[in-house]
């Protein structure tokens, strides 16, 4: 007995002694990670800059030392922010000889990619290279890549050219077999959102707008692709019924899409002969913009960052959660920003589909007490859209990407019942007493009454009247004049320029300049707010909630996710919402 509790006792302290172990090393490992992310990179001559097209594109990357140590670029999540500084930095640094494009999988939106494409165009008047490779190419990272000198795929490789589609997923039958019937209440033709919950297919009006705004991507896309590979737009276009991905590599350099076939050591090789080395030195796009100079001077031009869905108060999920606009945090930072006398203008970047209507209307509220002080302007990413353009639209100057998503001026409400899950199927039933009629408004267990319906539609159409006088009071319009392009319609940035919901397009850089020009600054520096939340202290929330089941469900689910997760959160949001009319899965 005696022998069996020592041996017990020994694996005890053995796996004791070994957790201990690893904790310490994996502890000093990050903390390695973070400490050499942190000291300015110290550049060799010849050196290039290399942007690994994979994993996420974000407006302003979250540190993840786990990606980095782990060496998944699936799991990285790319800063436009960085990339974009990083980009300028090789333009003029002496010791940058050019750029290398890694082809892979990158996910992000069109107008997104179209900024960095411009940036890449702009990094070429340097007269350094730009060389892109890849195994495959997706449609995206091809579209990138197509500003290169020189185009390489492997022999074996792919290239993905297909045009885009949207095919949202319709959601009415299963809620039905479950016993949930979606209560709708909205203002808008194309105020499509409810449509996956209470249709199993297009109404006529989101499928005209998807058409046509999918089209205008899709002609801007073959546009920049055509300029920079000289072949014509309509060509391009017909080679996405071709199923490129399908044909044979050689072919893609007989129709011009690439210039030349090679392996991964072939194109060593060449980029050896391009910078005269035996070993090519390379660099990371975040390590090389803590080179970039945002200017040196006590007047700043303010770059603010809102992007992901609009929300009230700040939602718990951890490491993966979704970025998030925080409406009172905007107006807390807004305010700030306004009673800085070193501010002399902001930019708020934008980049949201919507969410709570209440706390966009409390941002409007914000950004037009800040105009009174000082100059305003909007740079619109790949989504500014229904609360999303509820920000935008009271700005001094809007500037959009021809890509962009924008408009869907309309609000919608939606609620569950479940009277069929509840009752039917799991056999509850519920019973009142009040002493009023509204009392028990919006209880569990049944339906809205014909007078409670009413008043919802009601509250509906003054936030829509609300919304109309907001856009129409911003872009100098009647409410008439608004309502006639809104109706919850989704318009491209160019189509957006057009009706004058925008006042011009470019990039973020415009944005900054207008911004400065508008305050009279020849000289200012670039800040850029709110500050990301250091990783650490987002491991801490995390192990607080933890969120390990909700990051298992978003794997499995995929695009199911975002949808079903919306039905869970129905009753903690604010019920009336101005979102985009759809989650804009576009492919």
């Amino acid at each position: 007995m005696n022998s069996f509790l020592k041996q017990v006792l020994a694996t005890v302290v053995g796996f004791f002694c070994i957790g201990i172990f690893m904790l310490v090393m994996g502890t000093v490992m990050m903390l390695s990670v973070i400490a050499l992310g942190n000291q300015k990179p110290t550049l060799d001559e010849k050196t290039v800059l290399r942007l690994n097209l994979n994993g996420t594109l974000t407006e302003q990357a979250r540190e993840n030392p786990f990606a980095e140590l782990m060496g998944n670029p699936a799991m990285a999540e790319q800063g436009l922010d960085n990339l974009l500084k990083a980009i300028k930095t090789a333009k003029t640094n002496d010791k940058i000889a050019g750029i290398y494009l890694e082809g892979g999988v990158l996910s992000a939106d069109f107008a997104s990619l179209e900024e960095l494409r411009k940036a890449l165009l702009d990094f070429k008047k340097s007269k350094k290279f730009v060389v892109a490779y890849a195994d495959n190419y997706m449609q995206g990272t091809y579209y990138l890549a197509s500003v290169a000198d020189k185009i390489l795929i492997n022999p074996e490789g792919m290239l993905d050219w297909h045009g885009i589609a949207s095919q949202p997923i319709f959601f009415k039958d299963l809620l039905e077999k479950v016993g949930v019937k979606m209560q709708v209440f909205r203002v808008g033709t194309y105020k499509s959102y409810v449509e996956p919950y209470t249709r199993t297919e297009m109404s006529d009006a989101n499928r005209e707008q998807v058409h046509s705004f999918i089209s205008d991507i899709w002609n801007n896309v073959c546009k920049d692709v055509a300029a920079s590979r000289h072949i014509k737009a309509e060509t391009l276009s017909s080679y996405a019924d071709r199923y490129m991905a399908l044909t044979k590599t050689p072919e893609y350099v007989k129709l011009g899409l690439v210039d030349s076939l090679t392996y991964i050591d072939g194109t060593r090789d060449y980029l050896r002969r391009l910078t005269g080395t035996e070993k090519v030195k390379f660099i990371s796009p975040s390590a090389l913009a803590q080179l970039h100079e945002a200017g040196d001077s006590d007047d700043k031009v303010a770059v603010y960052y809102a992007f992901g869905g609009i929300v009230g108060a700040e939602q718990s999920g951890g490491l993966s959660q979704e970025a998030q606009i925080v409406g009172p945090k905007v107006v807390e930072d807004l305010d700030r920003l306004m009673n800085d006398e070193k501010v002399k203008a902001v930019v708020l970047r934008i980049n949201s589909g919507g969410g709570s209507a209440y706390a966009s209307e409390q941002m409007w509220h914000a950004i037009q007490q800040l105009k009174k002080k000082k100059p305003v302007v909007v740079s619109m990413g790949g989504m500014a859209a229904s609360g999303g353009y509820y920000m935008a639209c009271g700005a001094d100057y809007i500037f959009a990407e021809p890509t962009t998503l924008t408009g869907s001026i309309g609000i919608f409400g939606m609620v569950p019942d479940a009277t069929g899950l509840l009752t039917d199927k799991l056999g509850l039933h519920f019973d009142v007493v009040k002493t009023n009629e509204a009392s028990d408004f919006g209880a569990m267990g049944r339906p809205f009454s014909a007078a409670e319906t009413a008043a919802m539609q009601n509250y509906v159409e003054r936030g829509y009247s609300l919304f109309l006088k907001r856009v129409a009071a911003g872009r100098k319009m009647k409410p008439e004049a608004v309502d006639s392009i809104a109706q919850g319609r989704v318009w491209t940035g160019s189509q957006a320029l057009k009706i004058k919901l925008v006042d011009r397009l470019g990039t973020l850089d415009n944005a900054v300049a207008e911004a400065a020009r508008r305050a009279g600054l020849k000289e200012y520096a670039v800040t850029e707010e709110p500050g990301m939340t250091p990783w650490l202290d987002r491991l801490m929330k995390t192990a607080q909630g933890g969120d390990y089941l909700e990051q298992q469900l978003r794997a499995t689910l995929g695009v199911y996710y975002q949808p079903l997760h919306f039905i869970k959160g129905l009753r903690g949001t604010d019920c009336l919402q101005a979102r985009i009319p759809f989650e804009p899965n576009l492919n």
